[in-house]
């Protein structure tokens, strides 16, 4: 209403609020209270398993899922582990071929809570830990028939977890002199990564000042015939979920639509088809959906831009 907006996320029986206006927050916290039993726990500092901590002289938020591990590696029995530094060992490409063959191997595996542990990784990756996305996504290509060498990328994975327990997810306003846009995109993608099938995997992560909002990783449903191929599909999808972001915060009532948001990519080739389309015949297959890419460029929704490969 006017300049004033209240946000009320929900969540079964668990839920927040926000406002620019305490005072509008109490009226609202009355109301609800005279048609339902509820808690007024104060400034939110728990949900869902994840923890909110605050600085306010930076005016900065954290959002950790701490605790969360600590449990998990108790669970799986890694709280005394060594720590790793990578979420995946350097260079390995798990595949099916991987997968139990014999009966033997196939009881060996019975014992073993391989779908519970990465369904535990898979919140925690959706929470707060973006790090995690492409590990725990090539971890659950094999749910349905776990061998011991997938099991044994879980365990790096926890060890991994065990040395980075304290990461958190930082908020706060951008630094002074970058650009005004409200969302910064960033997507990435290997090429024929998948031994299985030669499908690429994407992915991206959206940042609004210093924290990011919105990450995956997943594999692509069509098999890229090129590295600029791969590139532009993960592209698409990136652009869609800022589109999507954009319609959410344009419905709290934010002004988002004024200015494009920039999306930075590592392939020229690829930034070149979604701007010159007459110079790139070689493009002419891809599915018509991926197209759209090219028609939020002209329309001046996205902007494209180079990202150096750092390794």
């Amino acid at each position: 209403k006017g300049d004033v907006r209240v946000i009320v996320p929900v969540f079964v029986d668990d839920g927040t609020m926000a406002s620019n206006s305490e005072k509008l927050l109490d009226e609202l916290l009355e109301e609800l209270a005279s048609h339902f039993k509820l808690r007024d726990l104060g400034a939110t500092s728990f949900l869902l398993g994840v923890a909110v901590t605050r600085d306010r002289s930076t005016r900065r938020l954290f959002l950790s899922q701490r605790q969360y591990i600590l449990d998990m590696l108790e669970r799986y029995n890694h709280s005394d582990c060594k720590p790793l530094s990578t979420p995946m060992e350097p260079g390995l490409q798990l595949s099916k071929a991987m997968s139990p063959q014999t009966p033997q191997e196939r009881e060996e595996m019975e014992s073993i809570p391989y779908i519970s542990a990465v369904g535990s990784l898979l919140y925690l990756a959706g929470g707060t830990r973006p790090d995690i996305a492409y590990a725990v996504g090539v971890l659950c290509r094999f749910t349905s028939n776990p061998g011991m060498a997938h099991w044994k990328a879980v365990q790096h994975l926890l060890k991994y977890l065990k040395g980075t327990v304290d990461l958190k997810l930082a908020y706060g306003p951008s630094p002074s002199g970058t650009s005004p846009e409200l969302f910064t995109a960033y997507s990435d993608a290997d090429h024929a990564g998948n031994p299985d099938n030669g499908c690429s995997t994407s992915g991206y992560v959206l940042r609004i000042g210093t924290g990011a909002v919105s990450w995956r990783s997943r594999l692509q449903t069509i098999v890229a015939t090129s590295t600029t191929e791969a590139e532009y599909i993960a592209a698409f999808d990136t652009g869609q979920e800022v589109c999507w972001m954009c319609n959410l915060l344009s419905e709290f009532g934010y002004d988002v639509l004024s200015s494009p948001s920039t999306l930075h990519m590592d392939n020229q080739s690829a930034i070149t088809s979604s701007k010159h389309p007459e110079h790139h015949s070689h493009m002419k297959h891809m599915q018509l959906r991926f197209y759209w890419l090219r028609e939020s460029c002209i329309l001046c929704s996205l902007g494209l831009r180079t990202c150096l490969r750092m390794h």
